[in-house]
Protein backbone atom coordinates (compact mmCIF):
# COMPACT_ATOMS: atom_id res chain seq x y z
CA UNK A 1 0.00 0.00 0.00
CA UNK A 2 2.66 1.93 -0.39
CA UNK A 3 2.76 5.55 -1.62
CA UNK A 4 6.00 6.09 -1.69
CA UNK A 5 7.26 6.80 -5.08
CA UNK A 6 10.39 7.86 -7.51
CA UNK A 7 9.70 10.72 -9.60
CA UNK A 8 8.94 8.64 -12.87
CA UNK A 9 5.84 6.49 -11.72
CA UNK A 10 2.27 7.66 -12.40
CA UNK A 11 1.85 8.52 -8.98
CA UNK A 12 4.59 11.07 -8.84
CA UNK A 13 3.21 12.30 -12.39
CA UNK A 14 0.05 12.55 -10.97
CA UNK A 15 1.43 15.18 -8.44
CA UNK A 16 3.02 16.85 -10.54
CA UNK A 17 0.12 17.77 -13.01
CA UNK A 18 -2.26 18.11 -9.94
CA UNK A 19 -4.35 21.52 -9.90
CA UNK A 20 -3.41 23.88 -7.06
CA UNK A 21 -6.69 23.61 -5.34
CA UNK A 22 -6.34 19.74 -5.30
CA UNK A 23 -2.91 19.26 -4.25
CA UNK A 24 -3.14 19.54 -0.80
CA UNK A 25 -5.68 16.87 -0.28
CA UNK A 26 -4.13 14.87 -2.89
CA UNK A 27 -0.44 14.90 -0.79
CA UNK A 28 -2.98 14.97 2.91
CA UNK A 29 -4.50 11.64 1.07
CA UNK A 30 -1.19 9.87 -0.11
CA UNK A 31 0.36 10.38 3.46
CA UNK A 32 -2.46 9.15 5.36
CA UNK A 33 -1.97 5.81 2.94
CA UNK A 34 1.60 5.70 3.83
CA UNK A 35 1.72 5.71 7.42
CA UNK A 36 -1.52 3.02 7.21
CA UNK A 37 0.59 1.24 5.51
CA UNK A 38 3.36 1.76 7.46
CA UNK A 39 2.11 -1.23 9.59
CA UNK A 40 3.17 -3.87 6.79
CA UNK A 41 6.72 -2.56 7.11
CA UNK A 42 9.04 -5.69 6.77
CA UNK A 43 10.48 -6.85 10.09
CA UNK A 44 7.86 -4.90 12.08
CA UNK A 45 6.75 -7.20 15.14
CA UNK A 46 3.38 -7.69 14.37
CA UNK A 47 1.82 -6.38 17.56
CA UNK A 48 3.19 -3.01 16.76
CA UNK A 49 1.75 -3.22 13.48
CA UNK A 50 -1.79 -3.91 15.00
CA UNK A 51 -0.85 -1.25 17.17
CA UNK A 52 -0.62 1.35 14.76
CA UNK A 53 -3.41 0.05 12.54
CA UNK A 54 -5.90 0.02 15.66
CA UNK A 55 -4.28 3.74 16.14
CA UNK A 56 -5.17 4.88 12.64
CA UNK A 57 -9.01 3.28 12.75
CA UNK A 58 -9.55 5.54 15.48
CA UNK A 59 -8.56 8.79 13.74
CA UNK A 60 -10.46 8.30 11.08
CA UNK A 61 -13.12 7.88 13.54
CA UNK A 62 -12.15 10.80 14.94
CA UNK A 63 -11.79 12.55 10.99
CA UNK A 64 -15.58 11.74 10.81
CA UNK A 65 -16.53 13.37 14.25
CA UNK A 66 -14.27 16.37 13.47
CA UNK A 67 -12.08 15.95 15.95
CA UNK A 68 -8.73 14.79 13.70
CA UNK A 69 -5.16 14.64 15.94
CA UNK A 70 -2.74 13.65 12.92
CA UNK A 71 -1.36 16.99 10.94
CA UNK A 72 -2.63 14.95 7.71
CA UNK A 73 -6.22 14.45 9.01
CA UNK A 74 -6.39 17.63 10.33
CA UNK A 75 -5.29 18.79 6.59
CA UNK A 76 -8.11 16.78 5.02
CA UNK A 77 -10.84 18.09 8.05
CA UNK A 78 -9.63 21.81 7.19
CA UNK A 79 -10.88 21.29 3.65
CA UNK A 80 -13.79 19.17 3.99
CA UNK A 81 -15.80 20.73 6.35
CA UNK A 82 -19.39 20.32 7.64
CA UNK A 83 -21.39 18.27 4.95
CA UNK A 84 -18.71 18.14 2.90
CA UNK A 85 -17.12 15.72 5.55
CA UNK A 86 -19.35 13.07 4.59
CA UNK A 87 -16.14 12.44 1.48
CA UNK A 88 -13.78 11.15 3.44
CA UNK A 89 -16.68 8.23 5.33
CA UNK A 90 -14.76 5.59 3.94
CA UNK A 91 -10.99 6.63 4.53
CA UNK A 92 -11.38 3.96 7.34
CA UNK A 93 -11.13 1.80 4.63
CA UNK A 94 -7.70 2.21 4.16
CA UNK A 95 -6.99 0.37 7.52
CA UNK A 96 -9.33 -2.34 6.74
CA UNK A 97 -7.00 -3.44 3.63
CA UNK A 98 -3.73 -2.60 5.31
CA UNK A 99 -5.14 -5.62 7.87
CA UNK A 100 -5.96 -7.68 4.80
CA UNK A 101 -2.74 -7.60 3.64
CA UNK A 102 -1.06 -7.56 7.37
CA UNK A 103 -2.82 -11.02 7.78
CA UNK A 104 -1.83 -12.12 4.17
CA UNK A 105 -5.45 -12.75 2.79
CA UNK A 106 -5.75 -13.71 -0.58
CA UNK A 107 -8.50 -13.15 -3.10
CA UNK A 108 -10.74 -16.33 -3.34
CA UNK A 109 -12.35 -14.79 -6.12
CA UNK A 110 -12.89 -11.67 -8.56
CA UNK A 111 -15.08 -10.39 -6.53
CA UNK A 112 -13.57 -10.49 -3.66
CA UNK A 113 -10.21 -8.35 -5.62
CA UNK A 114 -12.95 -6.16 -6.85
CA UNK A 115 -14.10 -5.63 -3.63
CA UNK A 116 -10.75 -4.42 -2.61
CA UNK A 117 -10.15 -2.34 -5.35
CA UNK A 118 -13.68 -0.54 -5.16
CA UNK A 119 -12.62 0.10 -0.62
CA UNK A 120 -9.53 1.69 -1.71
CA UNK A 121 -11.18 3.98 -4.91
CA UNK A 122 -13.76 4.92 -2.22
CA UNK A 123 -11.28 5.81 0.48
CA UNK A 124 -8.85 7.90 -1.90
CA UNK A 125 -9.93 8.39 -5.52
CA UNK A 126 -13.46 9.50 -4.66
CA UNK A 127 -12.24 12.21 -1.91
CA UNK A 128 -9.75 13.21 -4.15
CA UNK A 129 -12.36 14.04 -6.97
CA UNK A 130 -14.88 15.62 -4.21
CA UNK A 131 -12.04 17.83 -3.38
CA UNK A 132 -11.93 18.89 -7.35
CA UNK A 133 -15.24 18.85 -8.22
CA UNK A 134 -18.96 20.14 -6.52
CA UNK A 135 -19.46 16.40 -6.17
CA UNK A 136 -17.37 13.59 -7.22
CA UNK A 137 -18.29 12.42 -10.71
CA UNK A 138 -20.57 8.95 -11.33
CA UNK A 139 -17.27 6.99 -12.63
CA UNK A 140 -14.73 7.83 -10.23
CA UNK A 141 -15.29 4.90 -7.74
CA UNK A 142 -15.14 2.26 -11.29
CA UNK A 143 -12.08 4.45 -12.18
CA UNK A 144 -10.24 4.27 -9.10
CA UNK A 145 -11.35 0.34 -8.65
CA UNK A 146 -9.48 -0.38 -12.05
CA UNK A 147 -6.45 1.97 -10.79
CA UNK A 148 -5.79 0.04 -8.19
CA UNK A 149 -6.01 -3.51 -10.01
CA UNK A 150 -3.66 -1.89 -12.67
CA UNK A 151 -1.16 -1.22 -8.97
CA UNK A 152 -1.57 -4.45 -8.21
CA UNK A 153 -0.74 -6.19 -11.16
CA UNK A 154 2.00 -3.79 -11.93
CA UNK A 155 3.67 -5.56 -8.61
CA UNK A 156 2.55 -9.02 -8.92
CA UNK A 157 5.78 -10.54 -8.26
CA UNK A 158 7.20 -8.27 -5.70
CA UNK A 159 4.00 -8.58 -3.73
CA UNK A 160 3.98 -12.54 -4.11
CA UNK A 161 7.48 -12.89 -2.51
CA UNK A 162 6.08 -10.81 0.07
CA UNK A 163 3.19 -13.46 0.91
CA UNK A 164 0.72 -11.28 -0.96
CA UNK A 165 -1.13 -13.37 -3.80
CA UNK A 166 -2.34 -10.09 -5.63
CA UNK A 167 -4.79 -13.17 -8.35
CA UNK A 168 -7.83 -14.36 -7.79
CA UNK A 169 -7.44 -18.15 -6.23
CA UNK A 170 -10.13 -19.20 -8.13
CA UNK A 171 -8.65 -18.28 -11.60
CA UNK A 172 -5.46 -19.79 -10.42
CA UNK A 173 -6.93 -22.80 -9.46
CA UNK A 174 -9.18 -23.40 -12.65
CA UNK A 175 -5.86 -22.32 -14.81
CA UNK A 176 -3.56 -25.25 -12.76
CA UNK A 177 -1.50 -22.64 -11.40
CA UNK A 178 0.14 -22.50 -8.18
CA UNK A 179 0.15 -19.44 -6.03
CA UNK A 180 4.12 -19.96 -5.51
CA UNK A 181 4.73 -19.21 -9.57
CA UNK A 182 3.60 -15.17 -8.81
CA UNK A 183 7.35 -14.73 -6.96
CA UNK A 184 9.21 -16.02 -10.31
CA UNK A 185 11.19 -14.25 -12.51
CA UNK A 186 9.60 -15.86 -15.42
CA UNK A 187 5.44 -17.27 -15.93
CA UNK A 188 4.51 -20.09 -17.47
CA UNK A 189 2.15 -20.11 -20.54
CA UNK A 190 -1.20 -20.57 -18.76
CA UNK A 191 -0.15 -17.53 -15.70
CA UNK A 192 1.16 -15.85 -18.55
CA UNK A 193 -1.78 -15.85 -20.06
CA UNK A 194 -3.93 -15.40 -17.12
CA UNK A 195 -2.19 -12.11 -16.12
CA UNK A 196 -2.07 -10.97 -19.76
CA UNK A 197 -5.95 -11.08 -19.76
CA UNK A 198 -6.39 -9.62 -15.89
CA UNK A 199 -4.19 -6.40 -17.39
CA UNK A 200 -6.44 -6.16 -20.93
CA UNK A 201 -9.64 -6.15 -18.80
CA UNK A 202 -8.38 -3.42 -15.69
CA UNK A 203 -7.05 -1.58 -18.75
CA UNK A 204 -10.65 -1.48 -20.58
CA UNK A 205 -12.38 -1.05 -17.31
CA UNK A 206 -10.08 2.22 -16.51
CA UNK A 207 -11.18 3.32 -20.15
CA UNK A 208 -14.76 2.81 -19.46
CA UNK A 209 -15.15 5.07 -16.59
CA UNK A 210 -14.69 8.00 -18.25
CA UNK A 211 -14.87 12.12 -17.44
CA UNK A 212 -16.55 14.35 -19.42
CA UNK A 213 -14.39 17.01 -21.44
CA UNK A 214 -16.21 19.88 -18.20
CA UNK A 215 -14.58 17.42 -15.39
CA UNK A 216 -11.28 16.48 -17.04
CA UNK A 217 -9.20 19.57 -16.33
CA UNK A 218 -9.97 19.81 -12.66
CA UNK A 219 -9.50 15.76 -12.64
CA UNK A 220 -5.69 15.84 -14.91
CA UNK A 221 -4.01 14.72 -11.91
CA UNK A 222 -6.18 11.49 -12.06
CA UNK A 223 -5.92 11.15 -15.40
CA UNK A 224 -2.51 11.16 -15.75
CA UNK A 225 -2.33 8.66 -13.07
CA UNK A 226 -4.40 6.42 -14.86
CA UNK A 227 -3.58 6.82 -18.04
CA UNK A 228 0.09 6.26 -17.23
CA UNK A 229 -0.60 3.37 -14.89
CA UNK A 230 -2.51 1.56 -18.25
CA UNK A 231 1.02 2.39 -20.38
CA UNK A 232 2.91 0.71 -17.99
CA UNK A 233 0.25 -2.21 -17.85
CA UNK A 234 0.96 -2.17 -21.36
CA UNK A 235 4.36 -2.79 -21.49
CA UNK A 236 4.28 -5.06 -18.56
CA UNK A 237 1.89 -7.48 -20.86
CA UNK A 238 4.10 -6.94 -23.95
CA UNK A 239 7.31 -8.35 -21.14
CA UNK A 240 5.65 -11.55 -20.73
CA UNK A 241 6.54 -14.31 -19.70
CA UNK A 242 8.96 -12.14 -17.92
CA UNK A 243 7.36 -11.21 -14.37
CA UNK A 244 8.83 -7.35 -14.35
CA UNK A 245 10.76 -6.02 -11.24
CA UNK A 246 10.03 -2.31 -9.82
CA UNK A 247 11.26 0.18 -12.30
CA UNK A 248 11.00 -1.89 -15.32
CA UNK A 249 8.13 -0.42 -16.89
CA UNK A 250 9.27 3.30 -17.04
CA UNK A 251 11.09 4.90 -19.96
CA UNK A 252 13.03 7.98 -20.34
CA UNK A 253 10.28 9.94 -22.22
CA UNK A 254 7.48 9.27 -19.65
CA UNK A 255 7.73 13.01 -18.51
CA UNK A 256 6.86 14.16 -22.00
CA UNK A 257 4.00 11.83 -22.53
CA UNK A 258 2.81 13.05 -18.87
CA UNK A 259 2.59 16.30 -20.04
CA UNK A 260 1.18 16.03 -23.31
CA UNK A 261 -1.89 14.10 -21.16
CA UNK A 262 -2.04 16.83 -19.26
CA UNK A 263 -2.09 18.93 -21.20
CA UNK A 264 -4.99 17.52 -23.31
CA UNK A 265 -6.83 17.31 -20.10
CA UNK A 266 -6.86 20.49 -19.26
CA UNK A 267 -8.00 21.16 -22.24
CA UNK A 268 -10.54 18.82 -22.15
CA UNK A 269 -9.67 17.03 -25.06
CA UNK A 270 -8.01 13.53 -23.88
CA UNK A 271 -9.72 10.59 -25.07
CA UNK A 272 -9.60 6.77 -24.53
CA UNK A 273 -7.97 6.35 -27.85
CA UNK A 274 -5.19 9.03 -27.58
CA UNK A 275 -1.78 7.86 -27.54
CA UNK A 276 0.92 9.05 -25.61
Amino acid sequence: MSARADPATPRALARLYCPPAQAAVLEALFGVEAEIGAALKSGLEHEVAHARLAWWREECARLSAGEPLHPLTRALGAHFQGAARAALADLGGLVDLASWDLARATFGSRAELTGYCERWSAALIVPCARAALTAAPAGARAFGAALKELELLLALAPDARAGRVRLPLDALEAAGIAPAELAGATAGTALARLIGESHARARAALSAATFTPAEQPALRALLVWGRMSGLFSQRAQAALPRLARPGDHQRPLDGLIAWRMARRAARGRLRATDPG
